[in-house]
């Protein structure tokens, strides 16, 4: 028996077993109650463990508790010594009758807990993250979400040290303990899952304020963070105050404790944790100020505070019963995340913002060999389904079911399911359930969205008939082979549409909602009286890909006159798609057409600023690459580069005049983030017309900038540029924010997502910086993600990009395989791409399923993409 076990970090030989959703079977045993007990020291933690065991059913089966890198040092039995055996880290213990008490007694070393999962130390801090498996790393315990339990905490530590000490739940005393230590007893009166245990301890200043809920309760609220990040505070507390006036207006879901508190710390694999009324929070999603946060920073504190506030309904007193269901949680609070930040912001640039992240991440994974439903069938490593598909487009499933039974009936249907299965752990099943029973709709085939993996291809055409002013819409469904499903099912299909007059601009009738549910189907409008553009899939209705067969000109036109914010943007944006497409194939193409649609969008009085700045915007190679059979990374940049330059130079007077406007840099409306915005594309616009003005220009904006926004986005200009200035201006940013940890990310991203011929060479130095470290998530993703996103640069054709990325992988696998894991992907798209980049990537997959030691979770992620 070893005295202190540290967590295995690499294992020798991992076990790649997978768990399938159809072999499901409810716990043996429900606990009810835990207590637990901490002796804090970053490295020799003791963990007493007071479990209240009841047997779930008529069996005779041990009880197994899960434990990861953990050997008892003691097991008692309702008071008394006990046997018990170790199966794989299990502790297996055999119980008579059909209720006992076990109590278990470990030690652990957060300081040596690099996969920042359990209990681990980040910055002087001691806490915790157990979603998804977590807790069996910190205590023996069943560790599944269907085990709900009343949790009691008493944690003891230095008071110099670590003065505040924080758990689930409400405060219910504290004290002097020992000499020099001092002690704290949290309890949560709701039963959880042990997933959403959470306990912090460290030297920490807290903003503090009061929300008054909707029936008059007083709840305290605190941000925890180091004393100097105090004044970058402030904007997540308005968040998170608005985020709980906005649930009790809309869901009409009110805070059920005395207090909520969040954490912010610097090293954590995730954006934020809902843990019961303990919110850990990676410190990007919290700190800002106009100086160190831009706009974007700003809106993703305010959408992250929301999405884990919102989980305590949806996630925290009704959550998943095994992880299968995920997107029971993450889909729905996504939706309602989304539905916030629209309402706080622009409702048109929000949704542009969340498609264009779908199809950039979650189109991709449909179309690859990691593609899996919303609901999976299977995994290997559950954290590996922390996924776009789980969450982004489980978000569009909510929304579509939303679209097809209404506000009225979307919102009873949400009160019947939090109502019906309050404390409870359920399925996705048991939603739509809630939804069909609050709003008498059948929802049988539209369930196929959870079960079914691809993104559906529908076609559309519209037939005019002048003499009997009648159109026929014929639309078509398929979708693809994904891998272990062919031979699908037609999917419930919701098509916002609308006729526009090609003369007079106005709707013909009524939008419509229709409901495609066959292979085909044909549908007729009457008393169309003109010729008829088609506007479909208005707000992104449903997340498919649209072929639409238009005549010569409906774009333009659409472009130009669509009311619908949305469907103008597709239309403007499909004129770019084709003519970049066009100019991977045979040379530059004629811009004529998108120059004109942006002209005429740059000149519009009716646009804001914040869609004009998504309007202008090209289609990053990436997603250009997605339209395209075989993917040609060097055809797509010269496509787009001269796409650019034409915009650039037959535009430049609008562009400057856009470029040129100033909103003040606290001002965080909507439409002073639109000028803001506006400003830096036009200004990346320019630069592709005239690099030297382009340079001088970035500077300029650099310099006077009082904000980060502008300063970042001049950057973001100067980065792919060649000149003093560019060389100057990342010297002095550099220089400015050396000491400020998540600033500095930026300067590490930014050089990542250069488009230059060196960036390789300058990726790999910056591996090699002194400031560069791979045990921080943030780091390690601010490099090597971006790199990795970076089309161009990461298919260089010599195949270095792969091998840095691989090795990488492999480096930080050995300490934390979820950072590493989700690095994969980028290079199991290989079958995508020519033969030559195709050997080379595959060749890297090979060599990180073949090293000895290799996580899980980097293991499924990788044998799958061979696959």
């Amino acid at each position: 028996m070893t005295d202190v076990l540290v967590h295995p970090e690499a294992p020798a030989a991992p076990e790649h077993v997978a768990i399938f959703r159809k072999d499901y079977r409810p716990p043996d045993w429900l606990v009810p109650e835990v207590r637990l007990e901490f002796e804090l020291d970053p490295d020799r933690t003791k963990v007493r463990s007071r479990l209240k065991l009841v047997r779930n059913g008529d069996h005779n089966r041990a009880i197994r508790l899960a434990g990861e890198g953990l050997e008892p040092l003691a097991v008692r039995v309702d008071g008394a010594e006990a046997p018990w055996s170790l199966d794989s880290g299990t502790l297996v213990i055999e119980l008579e009758g059909d209720d006992a008490t076990v109590e278990t007694e470990i030690e652990i070393s957060p300081a040596a807990n690099n996969k920042l999962m359990g209990l681990y130390s980040s910055g002087g801090l001691l806490c915790t993250q157990c979603e998804s498996e977590g807790f069996r790393r910190i205590t023996f315990h069943p560790d599944r979400p269907d085990v709900l339990s009343r949790y009691s905490v008493r944690m003891s530590a230095d008071k110099t040290r670590f003065p505040i000490l924080l758990a689930n739940g409400n405060l219910i005393g504290s004290g002097d303990g020992e000499v020099g230590r001092h002690w704290a007893k949290w309890e949560d009166p709701f039963p959880k899952p042990s997933y959403l245990f959470a306990m912090v301890a460290g030297d920490l200043a807290a903003n503090s304020d009061r929300f008054t809920t909707m029936s008059g309760r007083e709840v305290a609220l605190n941000i925890w963070v180091r004393t100097r990040d105090l004044p970058k505070t402030a904007h997540a507390m308005d968040s998170l105050k608005a985020a709980m006036r906005w649930d009790e207006d809309v869901y009409g879901r009110e805070y059920d404790l005395d207090l909520f508190n969040i954490v912010a710390v610097d090293d954590f694999n995730f954006g934020a944790m809902e843990n019961k009324g303990l919110n850990i929070f990676n410190s990007r999603y919290v700190l800002a100020d106009q100086d160190t946060a831009t706009d974007v920073d700003f809106d993703n504190i305010a959408g992250v505070v929301a999405h884990e506030y919102f989980h305590n309904w949806s996630g925290d007193r009704v959550t998943c019963r095994d992880w299968f269901q995920l997107s029971l949680k993450e889909g729905f609070t996504v939706f309602r995340d989304q539905g916030f930040s629209a309402d706080m912001g622009s409702a048109a640039v929000k949704r542009i913002e969340d498609v264009r992240l779908l199809r950039a991440a979650q189109f991709p994974e449909d179309a690859g060999p990691l593609a899996h439903p919303v609901r999976p069938e299977s995994y290997i490593e559950i954290t590996n389904f922390y996924t776009a598909t789980v969450y982004n487009k489980g978000a569009e499933v909510i929304r579509m079911m939303r679209t097809i039974l209404g506000e009225e009936a979307f919102r009873k249907g949400s009160d019947l399911y939090f109502d019906r299965h309050d404390g409870q752990a359920v399925t996705c099943e048991d939603f739509v359930k809630a939804m069909e029973d609050a709003s008498g709709v059948d929802l049988s085939q539209f369930r196929l969205w959870y079960s079914q993996a691809g993104t559906p291809q529908v076609a559309a055409k519209l037939d005019y008939d002048p003499t009997s002013a009648s159109a026929t819409l014929k639309l078509r469904q398929r979708i693809p082979n994904t891998p272990g499903q062919a031979d699908k099912q037609p999917m419930v299909i919701p098509l916002n549409v609308a006729l526009i007059g090609k003369d007079s601009g106005a709707t013909v009738g009524e939008e419509r909602l229709i409901l495609l549910n066959d292979d085909e189907e044909s549908i007729s409008f009457f008393g169309i009286d003109e010729s008829p553009l088609l506007s479909i899939n208005r707000d992104f209705s449903a997340p498919v890909m649209l072929a639409v067969e238009r005549q010569d000109g409906d774009l333009e036109k659409l472009a130009e006159i669509d009311a619908n914010p949305f469907a103008r943007y597709e239309a403007c944006q499909e004129l770019m798609y084709r003519s970049l497409i066009e100019g991977t194939r045979s040379g530059p193409a004629d811009p004529s057409a998108v120059v004109a649609a942006i002209r005429g969008t740059l000149r519009s009085n009716e646009l804001d600023p914040a869609f004009k700045g998504e309007a202008l915007l090209l289609p990053s190679e990436g997603l250009i690459g997605d339209r395209m059979d075989l993917v040609d990374p060097d055809a797509i940049h010269r496509s787009r580069e001269s796409l650019r330059t034409a915009i650039g130079s037959e535009l430049a007077s609008e562009l400057a005049q856009a470029q040129s406007a100033i909103a003040a840099g606290d001002d965080l409306s909507a439409s002073a983030k639109g000028v803001r915005k506006l400003k830096t594309v036009a200004l990346w616009l320019l630069a592709g017309g005239d690099r030297d003005r382009g340079l001088a220009m970035a500077k300029a904006q650099y310099d006077r900038a009082d904000n980060m926004t502008d300063r970042q986005g001049a950057l973001s200009v100067l980065t792919s540029l060649e000149g003093p200035e560019r060389e100057a201006a990342f010297a002095d940013f550099y220089q400015r924010y050396k000491n400020d940890s998540l600033v500095l990310d930026k300067w590490f991203a930014l050089q990542a997502a250069a488009q230059r011929t060196d960036t390789i060479d300058v990726v790999e130095a910056l591996a090699r910086h002194e400031d560069f470290g791979i045990r921080n998530p943030n780091r390690w993703r601010a490099l090597v993600g971006n790199f990795a996103a970076n089309q161009w640069a990461f298919h260089h054709p010599s195949g270095r990009g792969y091998r840095f990325v691989a090795d990488m992988i492999l480096e930080v696998d050995r300490m934390n395989p979820q950072v590493a894991a989700r690095q994969v992907p980028s290079l199991g798209r290989w079958r995508r791409f020519e033969s030559g980049r195709a050997g080379l990537m595959r060749a890297e997959l090979d060599r990180i399923v073949a090293t000895p030691g290799i996580s899980r979770d980097v293991y499924e992620q990788a044998s799958k993409s061979l696959g």
